[in-house]
């Protein structure tokens, strides 16, 4: 099961939070590290000294453009968030995720990504936009700030819980398809934006969150594979339906 859990760090700053992080994932077992458009070099001797015998893992991270590729092949991402969002999502607490991972990890091919922002802002609202729920870690209300090593430990603690536990999951049966990937899901939206927008259904000058309350939407669900050609075919059919009634 861990070696299904992605730590994804988005825009950071500080080698040496880096390096920190490293540690943390190591501690608990944790050993795939993806860095989104790092504002600091990776390799450094205070990254070094702050991964304390954990700097392979800075070796063999994956660096990458942009977070929807470093989620591209993961079945569900989960966004690290420290403030309530204008647009309400998903909120489960470090214990409850713990709790999802078997079950989450079980099936053929799943990757979990546990996605953290930057040290100074964390998380754009698009970027959690683009995760399927969002963890909160109860901090105190008075002094709620934590380093970014110290927030991945904690998470990663939660991880090495649920994989020492081993909770049996669900069984899977025969007919069960396998879960849409981060992928899958944004070439969907693409998609259906585009088709909103051909139906007159959705204007981009005034979109009234109806995108996001549709990611929301599908994103809670978890479509399956098929599911998912099921909707895009949905979608084909009506941009066909509408090019046949333009004069």
């Amino acid at each position: 099961m861990l070696e299904r859990i992605r730590i994804v760090l988005i825009g950071t700053s500080h080698p040496g939070n880096i390096g920190g992080v490293a540690r943390a994932m190591h501690n608990m077992g944790l050993a795939d590290l993806a860095l989104v458009a790092p504002r600091c070099e990776v390799i450094t001797q205070d990254s070094i000294s702050r991964a304390s015998g954990a700097d392979h893992l800075l070796h063999q991270a994956v660096i990458h453009a942009t977070l929807e590729d470093a989620v591209a092949d993961c079945t569900l991402a989960v966004g690290a968030s420290a403030r309530s969002r204008t647009l309400p999502w998903p909120m489960i607490s470090p214990r409850e995720l713990a709790e999802r991972l078997p079950s989450e990890c079980h099936q053929e091919g799943a990757h979990v990504a546990l996605v953290f922002g930057r040290e100074d802002s964390g998380l754009t609202n698009a970027e959690l936009q683009r995760c399927h729920a969002h963890v909160h870690i109860p901090t105190n209300a008075d002094f709620s700030s934590l380093n970014l090593a110290a927030a991945v430990q904690v998470l990663a603690y939660e991880c090495r819980m649920a994989w020492l536990i081993q909770a049996t999951p669900e069984p899977v049966s025969d007919n069960e398809d396998e879960l849409a990937t981060h992928a899958e899901l944004e070439r969907y939206f693409e998609h259906l934006e585009r088709t909103l927008i051909a139906i007159d259904f959705h204007d981009p000058a005034q979109p009234r969150q109806l995108m996001a309350r549709l990611r929301r939407l599908y994103l809670r669900a978890r479509p399956e594979k098929m599911e998912m050609n099921i909707l895009r075919g949905i979608l084909s059919a009506t941009e066909k339906a509408a090019d046949r009634q333009q004069p």
